[in-house]
């Protein structure tokens, strides 16, 4: 943006940024300018940035697996090191793949598998309505959204025929959930971070239900915590499905795979 569109310059963004505890100031300097339309929104977004609102939901998107996925405010942001587990969901990468995409929030990892996969049968759920409604815009017609709690909303004739199931689920342990940064803590929903007494509590429902949904080879995928990894993972074979961690230390992420066996 030109810098007379506005009496912000970017070393002024910089500096109020960084005073308001911004990092990457330099970097959300950036994005703030390309994505303001006038003078007055860039203000305006300014000022939401350093009063605390998460940079993507004052820029109304976030870049996730290369796709700009929209992010309404109070809808769950998604991480950097969520990628990974998309990664991992599509490594097989052929012919025609059956994804559910539990508590799927914004609803990025579905689109994002979708874009990734040759033909995709994509189906979502998330229990928050705010979730639902800002999935939609991403998903799309590559697949449907539904409002409900896990598994509830899914047609019946998906039992059995899941290939892919991804299950983002929270996973905070509950005591834990106001030790996190303001961003999430204050404009994320609860039910997006709150996993429990131990921040395993929606993983185990999800788990419990996941053989009857999964067809045979069909892999389940949660993210997990690196100290809830073990744990998580005697859960998943505790259900019968063929169980194993997978760890990217460059992202920081930890991925458990249950498989059904065939």
């Amino acid at each position: 943006m030109p810098e007379s569109l506005s009496p912000l310059t970017p070393s002024s963004i910089v500096t109020t940024l960084r005073a308001a505890g911004c990092v990457f100031a330099e970097d959300e300097a950036a994005l703030l300018l390309s994505t303001a339309s006038d003078p007055a929104e860039l203000a305006a977004m300014v000022e939401r940035r350093t009063g605390g609102l998460p940079l993507e939901h004052v820029l109304g998107w976030a870049e996730f697996c290369g796709l700009r996925v929209v992010v309404d405010p109070g809808v769950f942001v998604p991480r950097r090191r969520t990628e990974f587990l998309v990664r991992q969901a599509a490594a097989p990468g052929s012919g025609e793949a059956v994804v559910v995409d539990l508590c799927c929030g914004s609803g990025a990892l579905g689109a994002a598998l979708a874009a990734v996969l040759p033909r995709v049968e994509l189906h979502a759920t998330d229990v928050d309505p705010a979730a639902v409604r800002c999935a939609r815009r991403n998903v799309g017609s590559l697949g449907q959204v539904y409002e409900g709690d896990l598994f509830e909303p899914l047609p019946g004739s998906l039992r059995g025929r899941v290939d892919v199931l991804l299950a983002n689920v929270p996973y905070v342990p509950t005591d834990d959930v106001d030790l996190l940064p303001a961003e999430a803590r204050v404009h994320e929903p609860r039910v997006a971070l709150d996993g429990g007494g131990d921040g395993l509590d929606v993983l185990r429902r999800v788990v419990a239900a996941a053989p009857e949904w999964l067809a045979p080879g069909g892999r389940l995928l949660v993210e997990t915590s690196e100290r809830q990894a073990a744990r998580a993972a005697r859960t998943v074979g505790d259900s019968g499905l063929v169980a194993r961690v997978v760890v990217s230390e460059e992202l920081y992420a930890t991925v458990v795979i249950g498989t059904r066996p065939r």
